[in-house]
């Protein structure tokens, strides 16, 4: 097989982003809710839990927003900027004429795109002189790039881990150790909360909501302790971008503009850090490209959830936000893509699907793991099961392309590597998935 100039685009460490672009400078967004008085929250509320910069960007309207030399330099370290991959041998298995590219965020040190926003969060409440961070994680990709993160910053993290996951994955747990992080399984006997919940149901499975809670309980029960979260929110998806600046440039080096964009969505970052830079050009009419966002049938809240005011939490300690949820109390099943199994979206993609701007499509997770494996077969590559539910969707856009002869161009966000998921798999493959 010839070797192309499109079958890694690769940048050079000049290309790293100087700016984090904000869908709030394009698009208005409802206001966070104080559950007390039914007003917008004001700012001053979230001091309790967030540094003051990292505030000012979550209700910023400014379209982009410096990026410091200082998060520039550990980009670095995150393997930034990250490959533009063709999946050749996946068209050719497919017979399809679409050209399929993937955007290699698997690639950093804690195996996934989180460590965009961990740290300049990080960074932020390291320069205002903090020194514990408390975060909760899903299938364990937040909580490694916390703790990798506090590490290079010198803090303390602490990380209340969905216990499901925490059973699942010790080997994501012992990363976390490694890098310095302490690991609780949530529901924890270690606060007030998830003493509560253990009372209730000693084995309850546990679930993002109820560890965002535990963590946020235990920063504001601890002396000079932030919270930091690792999606859902608009500055974490605002840090996310670097994800979706480098794929422009990256698709303009080979003059090819994408029809479709594809990444899954739990709480959002993955999803709008890959595309909203790209939806900017739509939103000015420039292009015509389509973003699909993936999600689990078991958990769908952007395809059969309601768009309203809900709780960002389980325990209900969060300021109200306007999205498509399920219910802060929903419980999701025990699925192997931890990092999907959020009641909520985030504000930012939840209004933009809102818009019609949005495509969102739901599979079960045998339809992902199929498609993870010839993912791995064709491109040598084993993901992470949520980054599967974007490759299940590319894989059906190739193969309409297929039906139709048309040479459509696929583009999705590899947002994570599946090494660490083994057993998952295992499952798969051996016919015991549900």
């Amino acid at each position: 097989m010839a070797i192309h100039k499109d079958d890694r685009v690769m940048l050079s460490l000049d290309d790293i982003p100087r700016k984090w672009y904000n869908i709030g400078g394009d698009v208005q967004l409802p206001p966070p809710v104080d559950p007390k008085t039914n007003e917008p929250a004001k700012p001053e509320t979230l001091e309790a839990i967030f540094p003051k910069r990292i505030i000012a960007q979550e209700i910023s309207t400014d379209r982009y927003i410096d990026i410091p030399e200082e998060v520039r330099d550990a980009y670095v370290m995150l393997q930034r900027p990250s490959p533009l991959q063709r999946a050749r041998r996946l068209e050719q298995f497919l017979k399809t004429p679409a050209k399929i590219y993937f955007k290699r965020e698997d690639l950093s040190p804690a195996g996934s795109h989180k460590p965009n926003t961990a740290i300049p969060q990080v960074y932020y409440n390291m320069k205002e002189g903090v020194e514990h961070l408390t975060t909760e994680t899903g299938a364990g990709q937040w909580g490694t790039a916390l703790s990798l993160s506090c590490a290079h910053f010198g803090l303390d993290c602490q990380v209340w881990m969905v216990r499901v996951s925490f059973d699942q994955k010790p080997f994501r747990r012992l990363i976390m150790e490694s890098y310095g992080g302490k690991v609780y399984a949530s529901p924890s006997p270690h606060t007030n909360f998830g003493r509560k919940l253990l009372e209730q149901d000693p084995n309850n499975p546990g679930s993002l909501g109820i560890a965002i809670s535990e963590a946020i309980e235990s920063c504001v029960t601890h002396k000079n302790t932030k919270y930091a979260l690792g999606s859902v929110t608009n500055h974490v998806i605002l840090h996310q971008t670097v994800i979706g600046q480098e794929v422009i440039k990256q698709l303009e080096m080979i003059d090819v503009q994408p029809d479709y964009m594809i990444a899954c969505v739990g709480g959002g970052s993955n999803f709008g850090g890959f595309a909203f830079p790209m939806m900017e050009q739509k939103l000015k009419g420039k292009i015509d490209t389509e973003f699909i966002a993936v999600e689990p049938k078991s958990v769908p809240s952007l395809t059969e959830g309601e768009y309203r005011y809900d709780f960002g939490d389980t325990a209900g300690m969060t300021p109200l936000f306007k999205m498509y949820t399920l219910g802060h109390d929903f419980m999701p099943s025990p699925i192997h893509a931890g990092g999907l199994r959020y009641h909520g979206m985030a504000p930012t993609v939840s209004a933009v699907t809102n818009m019609g701007l949005v495509t969102p499509v739901s599979y079960v997770q045998t339809e992902t793991f199929e498609a993870a494996l010839t993912f791995a077969k064709t491109e040598g590559i084993i993901p992470a099961p949520e980054s599967s539910h974007a490759i299940k969707a590319a894989i059906d856009k190739a193969l309409e392309a297929k039906k139709t002869g048309e040479e459509k161009v696929i583009v999705f966000n590899l947002s994570g590597h599946g090494l660490l998921d083994m057993a998952g798999y295992g499952k798969y493959i051996h016919g015991e998935l549900k």
